[in-house]
């Protein structure tokens, strides 16, 4: 199982040395960049969930295209 955990900054290396010595742990950082993208989406994935649940308007593919 893979899991993402946000931790403060003045602590990620007391939290890094401590997974480091659980054998069944492997703990890699995430460069900033790929941090990005796993937000990114993340939030594509909730917005596609409320639009699915009619809780939030679709924007039609011209007005998407556009944009780019």
């Amino acid at each position: 199982m893979k899991v993402l955990l946000d931790i403060r900054e003045d602590k990620v290396d007391f939290v890094m040395e401590l997974l480091k010595q659980l054998k069944y742990v492997k703990a890699e950082p995430l460069t900033p960049y790929k941090a990005q993208v796993l937000h990114g989406i993340k939030e594509a994935v909730e917005e596609m969930k409320l639009i699915k649940e009619g809780k939030l308007k679709a924007r039609p593919i011209d007005d998407l295209l556009d944009e780019l």
